[in-house]
């Protein structure tokens, strides 16, 4: 019997994309699973109900229905509790869920029975590349907020020389190299900027200058420099003394600035503060601020989560899903990911969970009515549980 995974409509406020794409689908259904879509999924990623079907999709009007059928459920962002009441238990349910920022989303779905994976909580190891959803997203996010800087600023990214005379080209700085910082400084330098970035990790400076930026650098100790990063690659927050360095430093670059576009997070704590109110004071009237930090507090003070403000003269961007703005690329990038992982799930058309593999015990939450996930159970201040080793969704 085909295994049957549910693609759902997301529902929240400006998520304009879907789970699967119709060649994910077909992938899937290669796979030996059969593959539910609720009617207008796809709409908002410019994706008909009509290709889901070509790519051999039953699509269904009804979420109650759509839910009841599904052994397996895909998404982009995590349920509501409406749709938490529609998930049987024993059902396994993918996307991104979150569950550090928002820990008692995990006790919901371990008191319902669901096997809850979440796509980023995936490991950062090789063979995870493919199924890494917050480095796809990531790059959708940090090209959109140089294009959201550009069109705010009130004068052009490149030097320009004219018979009107030259225009200074715009000078910018990025805080923070990963992912969503190397696609803004790359995207920057492409509309001509001047870029300078800053990031906790050392080992990212020749990353940043391979993309045309100048790396700025604070002064570290060999004890700072050995712990910036996690095993993972993720910043490490850094120490009140670390962080006064690297404030009087970045004040210094800001006042020249004429945007800032700010990536830093820290995997399960509120955004590190970065730009304070004074720095964006001294900002030149005109000068935009892109906070992509937003969701978990934000790196400069006085960004209003979700919102566009002007402070001092200066914009602040709090957009907090700037993937969701660009759906087609953000969609098609997404479902490759999701595709890659429920094949890595998938064995002879079942599903099979093996929680002796890194991958899958490393982005399960909860499984057999237990927080099994280790960084989730210490957000909830609880023991995680013991998965069985393999174990087999009914």
């Amino acid at each position: 019997m085909l295994v049957k995974i549910a693609v759902p409509r997301e529902i929240a406020q400006g998520e304009t994309r879907v789970a699967l794409t119709p060649q994910a689908v077909a992938a899937l259904i290669a796979d030996g699973a059969e593959v539910l879509v609720e009617a207008g999924a796809g709409e908002e990623s410019f994706i008909s109900d009509a290709a889901y079907r070509e790519a051999g999709a039953t699509v269904v009007t009804d979420a109650a229905a759509l839910y009841g059928d599904a052994e397996m459920v895909v998404r982009v962002g995590r349920p509501t509790d409406d749709e938490i009441g529609m998930l049987r238990s024993g059902l396994v349910l993918i996307g991104t869920l979150g569950t550090l920022a928002n820990p008692k989303l995990a006790e919901q779905l371990a008191k319902a029975g669901v096997t809850a994976i979440s796509m980023d909580s995936i490991p950062r190891i090789t063979r995870a590349q493919s199924m890494d959803t917050l480095s796809s997203q990531a790059t959708v996010g940090g090209y959109k907020a140089v294009l959201l800087a550009a069109e705010r600023l009130p004068k052009f990214m490149p030097l320009l020389t004219t018979a009107a005379g030259t225009v200074r080209p715009a000078r910018g700085i990025v805080m923070g190299a990963g992912v969503a910082g190397l696609m803004a400084i790359g995207t920057a330098k492409r509309l001509g900027a001047v870029v300078e970035a800053t990031d906790v990790r050392p080992v990212v400076k020749e990353q940043v200058e391979s993309l045309g930026g100048t790396f700025i650098e604070v002064e570290m100790t060999d004890e700072e420099k050995a712990n910036a990063e996690t095993a993972g690659g993720y910043a490490r927050e850094m120490s009140d003394d670390y962080k006064q360095r690297q404030a009087a430093l970045i004040a210094e670059r800001v006042k020249e600035a004429d945007f800032v576009i700010t990536t830093a997070l820290i995997p399960g704590r509120p955004a590190p503060r970065l730009v304070t109110d004074e720095m964006v004071a001294s900002m030149k009237p005109g000068s935009v601020i892109v906070d992509m930090a937003a969701e978990m507090g934000g790196n400069v003070e006085g960004t209003e989560p979700g919102k566009e403000v002007v402070r001092h003269g200066v914009t602040i961007i709090g957009l907090t899903n700037l993937p969701a703005t660009m759906p087609a690329s953000a969609t098609q990038m997404y479902a490759k990911n999701m595709q890659t992982l429920v094949h890595h799930l998938l064995k002879e058309g079942s599903i099979n969970l093996d929680f002796s593999d890194e991958i899958t015990r490393g982005a399960t939450i909860t499984h057999g009515g237990k927080v099994i996930n280790e960084a989730t159970a210490k957000a909830l201040g609880i023991e995680p549980s013991d998965p069985v080793p393999a174990a087999k969704a009914e």
